[in-house]
């Protein structure tokens, strides 16, 4: 059976950190959208928990969640769920850990981290991701490639584990130099996918059929990025539109929706990894120097056309790439 792969985002739009080019920093919510919030989350594993296929769910709030009771909850029993293959939350990592992972199923349960100069130091960072390995629970680590966070970013991968990934997104409107790529490049290898928006219209993507995106009403839509509603979660709605379908949009420029578009090799590249960003050299007990042994299957050359991207080598240029990571300093 093949499994359905949900992004959920409740009504949660507040985070403790101030970050400039977040539209939600230092943000506060109302007691009543905290209530409905929780509300919301709660009735959203309700029905994971009695969803009869196998599921992967990513959590991806507009605000922090991992501050917020309901979320550590939630990724605590759907990872004991024995049909429930990842849960994964996107985060800061500023949340208590401890205390509260040790219940949950370490095989399971995931984390996406942004490390945010400037909102707390890379120390205490890194003692977090140091309490996640120790948990031993997967992670991928994070940094937005604006120039003043390219010194923060290298001292990040000299200090993070080597058998951690690294990714950098490009800054929202930001155009970079062939120079500037060149240098964020050299700290992921992988920073090419994010530099320029990938042509997506009218182009095959799992989205809508083995990936779908959830509000906290229950409306189901294709994914983030398009608005078109499906149907709703909820009223069972949203399944008779489950089908394969191409995408209306004519870029797409975000992570969590190019990583579906079928015309990429990133299925291949995140194999096992693909709601926490972690490609499969950096699976489980496998350190990047284990990056050769990546699917080899994806075409040679998949071009995005006028204003997409060209890789050339697909999955096998990836891994070699990867594979650069195997000498980094442990933490």
């Amino acid at each position: 059976m093949r499994t359905l792969r949900v992004l959920y985002r409740g009504p949660l739009a507040s985070c403790n950190y101030d970050c400039p080019y977040c539209p939600f920093a230092k943000r506060r919510d109302p007691p009543e959208q905290l209530r409905a919030d929780r509300a919301a989350l709660e009735r959203f594993t309700g029905w994971v928990r009695d969803f009869g296929e196998p599921v992967e769910v990513l959590f991806t709030p507009w605000g922090e969640g991992l501050t917020r009771s309901w979320y550590r909850a939630a990724l605590v029993e759907l990872s004991n769920l024995a049909h429930v293959g990842r849960v994964a939350i996107q985060t800061n990592l500023s949340a208590r850990l401890d205390g509260w992972l040790g219940a949950a199923d370490a095989t399971k349960l995931a984390f996406w981290c942004t490390y945010h100069p400037g909102q707390t130091t890379i120390e205490r960072f890194l003692t977090a991701c140091t309490t996640l390995r120790r948990h031993g629970l997967r992670h991928s680590v994070g940094i937005v490639g604006l120039d003043e966070h390219h010194a923060a970013a290298v001292e990040l991968r000299e200090k993070l584990n080597s058998a951690v990934y690294l990714w950098v997104n490009a800054a929202e409107g930001h155009t970079y130099s062939a120079a500037e790529e060149a240098a964020w490049t050299a700290i992921d290898p992988l920073f090419g996918y994010s530099v320029r928006p990938h042509v997506s219209l009218g182009r095959a993507c799992r989205t809508g059929e083995d990936v779908i995106s959830v509000l906290g009403d229950g409306t189901v839509r294709r994914c983030h990025f398009v608005p078109e509603p499906l149907g709703n979660l909820y009223d069972g709605s949203w399944a008779a539109r489950r089908a394969a379908r191409t995408c209306p949009n004519v870029a797409c420029d975000c992570h969590i929706g190019y990583v579906h578009l079928e015309t990429l090799p990133l299925y291949d590249v995140f194999a096992g990894g693909i709601l926490e960003r972690i490609p499969h050299a950096f699976g489980p007990d496998r350190g990047p120097s284990a990056a050769g042994t990546t699917a080899a299957a994806a075409p040679d050359r998949v071009s995005g056309g006028s204003g997409g991207r060209l890789v050339e080598g697909g999955v096998r240029r990836v891994a070699l790439q990867l594979g650069r990571f195997s000498g980094g300093r442990g933490r």
